[in-house]
C-alpha cells in the first residue's frame, strides 16, 4: 500500500506525471451501489441498530496535475446494520456543486453560498434526526435521507448565512453542536456557530484573525470553545493560477489558539495563545482543569504536524502526525486579548491520525482515545495508509494498545460505539473501514474496544472497494 510516486512533482507548477492521490485505493470508484444482506464473518452484535456512514473524495474526473485529496467529489458510504444483520451498503455522490450536472441530473436545489459550492466530501453526521454532509471553507451543508439520496442544501431554516465546517463539536450534555467556519471571500475572520438540538442556529461570533487561516478543526470544553490559527493560509497567487487547493504554509504567519468563554459574554472576552508553529487538522479531545492552587486551565489533546503543504502541494504528507498535549493555563494571561505560551508535551511517538473519543465525554476528560496508526514513508515522511493499525491509548496509564489487522490492509478513522446506553470506559465496539490490497476490496471491521488484540467481532463483506476517505459517524436509529 506504499505509494510509489514515481517522477512526480508535487509543486503546483511543475510537470506531474503522476498523482499518488488518484492511484491504488485513493483512486475513485465509478459505480453508485446499492447491495442487501450483505454476507458477515462473525457475529453482529445485536444491540448495533443503526448506519455506519463515511465520507469521503471521489472525483468523477480530475486533472493530475491539479488534483488535490482535499477537494474531489463527496461520496458517502453507509452500511445499516439491525437484529445481528448487515441490511444494505450503498454509496452516493453528494449532488451539489458541479455534480448533478456531471450526472446529467437536475440540481437538487437549496440556498448556496455565493463564490463556494462543492459536493461536500469530508464529514457525516446525524442532527435533529437529519443527516448532513459537510465540509469546510463556505459550502453549504448538504441534507441526505436515509438510504443517502440528496434532498438538497441546507442553512438551517435561514440561520446559516455563511458556509459550515467538515468538524463540529456535538456538547453530549447540552446537544448544541458547535463549530468553526471560515471562508477565502471572509479573510479576516473565524465564523463561530452554535446550533441547537433543534437544528437552528442559536449563536453566531466573528473571531478577528490575521488573515485567511485554514481552519480544520476546534476545540470545546464545558466552558470554552478554542480556535485554532495556524499557518496555512489563502494563497492569492495559487488561486489566480488556477490551484484547485490554494492554501499553503506560511511561515511567516505565526500559530496560536483562541479561548472564548460559552457564556455568551461575546469576543470582548476572547483570548489567544501562542503556540509553536504546527498544523492541527484534529484534536483527540480537550477539558477543564483546576490545579491545585485553584488556577483554572484548558488542556487539549491534539494530533500534530510539522507542517503540511509547504513543498507537497497535493496532500498532507510533508512530516509525521503524533499525539501532543497542550495545556493552557488560564490564570497566566496579561489581559483579554493576549496570553502567554501553551505547555506542549509529545504524548505519543507512534505516528497517527483521525483520532476520536467516545463522544459521550466529548469536552470533558477522557480517559480512553482511539486513532488509525499511519506509516512513515522515508524518501518523504508523511501520511500513508500502511499502517493497519487501530490504537487505544488510556490516558490514566500512558499505555497504548493496538490491534493489527494484518499485511496488506489498511484501516481508516475508528469510530466507537456505546454496548449500551450507560456503558462506561471500553464496554462497546470500534467499527473502521478497512481495504485489503491483496483482494482490491474493502469491509466493515466491527473491533471489542476491551479486547482490541483479539480478531474482530465482526466483518462486513462489502461489494466494492471504498476509496480512503476521511470522517463518519455511527448514526443509531
Amino acid at each position: 500500500m506504499t505509494i510509489d510516486d514515481g517522477p512526480t512533482d508535487l509543486g503546483q507548477g511543475g510537470t506531474i506525471t503522476r498523482n499518488p492521490y488518484l492511484e491504488g485505493n485513493f483512486g475513485p470508484v465509478h459505480d453508485e451501489v446499492t447491495a442487501f444482506d450483505l454476507e458477515v464473518t462473525g457475529t453482529l452484535p445485536a444491540q448495533l441498530d443503526g448506519r455506519y456512514l463515511r465520507n469521503g473524495p471521489n472525483p468523477i474526473d480530475a486533472d493530475p496535475a491539479k488534483y488535490h485529496w482535499f477537494t474531489g467529489d463527496g461520496m458517502v458510504h453507509g452500511i445499516r446494520l439491525r437484529d445481528g444483520r448487515a441490511e444494505w451498503y450503498r454509496n452516493r455522490w453528494v449532488r451539489s456543486g458541479r455534480v448533478p450536472a456531471a450526472l446529467g441530473e437536475p440540481d437538487p436545489g437549496g440556498p448556496r453560498t455565493e463564490g463556494m459550492d462543492n459536493a461536500p466530501n469530508t464529514n457525516v453526521i446525524g442532527l435533529a434526526g437529519r443527516t448532513f454532509a459537510i465540509v469546510e471553507a463556505g459550502a453549504k451543508p448538504v441534507e441526505l435521507d436515509d438510504e443517502l439520496a440528496t434532498v438538497g442544501r441546507c442553512d438551517f431554516d435561514g440561520t446559516l448565512p455563511n458556509g459550515y465546517t467538515a468538524h463540529p463539536k456535538l456538547d453530549p450534555v447540552t446537544g448544541e453542536l458547535h463549530a468553526a467556519g471560515y471562508f477565502w471571500a471572509r479573510p479576516d475572520v473565524i465564523e463561530y456557530t452554535v446550533i441547537s438540538p433543534e437544528g437552528r442556529v442559536t449563536r453566531r461570533e466573528d473571531l478577528a484573525v490575521p488573515g485567511s487561516p485554514m481552519v480544520h478543526d476546534m476545540s470545546i470544553t464545558e466552558h470554552f470553545a478554542v480556535f485554532y490559527d495556524l499557518p496555512v493560509t489563502f494563497d492569492l497567487g495559487d488561486a489566480a493560477a488556477g490551484a484547485t487547493f490554494p492554501y499553503a504554509w506560511n511561515p511567516g504567519y505565526g500559530a496560536r489558539v483562541g479561548v472564548l468563554p460559552r457564556d455568551g459574554s461575546g469576543v470582548a472576552d476572547l483570548r489567544w495563545f501562542e503556540v509553536e508553529p504546527c498544523y492541527v487538522f484534529h484534536p483527540l479531545n480537550a477539558y477543564d482543569e483546576v490545579a491545585a492552587d485553584g488556577t483554572r486551565r484548558i488542556v487539549m489533546d491534539v494530533v500534530r504536524h510539522d507542517r503540511v503543504f509547504d513543498t507537497s502541494r497535493l496532500g498532507p504528507d510533508e512530516s509525521t502526525p503524533t499525539l501532543w498535549r497542550w495545556t493552557i493555563d488560564l490564570g497566566s494571561a496579561a489581559g483579554p486579548a493576549t496570553g502567554g505560551r501553551v505547555v506542549e508535551t509529545q504524548l505519543e511517538d507512534t505516528a497517527m491520525e483521525f483520532p476520536r473519543v467516545d463522544e459521550r465525554v466529548v469536552g470533558r476528560r477522557h480517559r480512553y482515545g482511539f486513532a488509525a496508526s499511519v506509516a512513515t514513508r522515508t524518501e518523504r515522511p508523511g501520511i500513508s495508509f500502511d499502517g493497519a493499525r487501530i490504537l487505544c491509548r488510556d490516558d490514566h496509564t500512558g499505555t497504548l494498545r493496538f490491534h493489527d489487522l494484518g499485511a496488506g490492509r489498511a484501516a481508516g478513522e475508528a469510530v466507537f460505539v456505546p454496548g449500551s446506553p450507560d456503558a462506561t470506559g471500553l464496554d462497546g465496539y470500534l467499527m473502521t473501514i478497512v481495504y485489503d490490497a491483496a483482494e482490491d476490496r474493502s469491509d466493515l471491521v466491527v473491533l471489542s474496544a476491551e479486547d482490541l488484540e483479539g480478531g474482530p467481532v465482526a466483518t462486513v463483506h462489502l461489494p466494492q472497494r471504498v476509496p480512503f476517505g476521511f470522517h463518519g459517524n455511527w448514526v443509531p436509529s
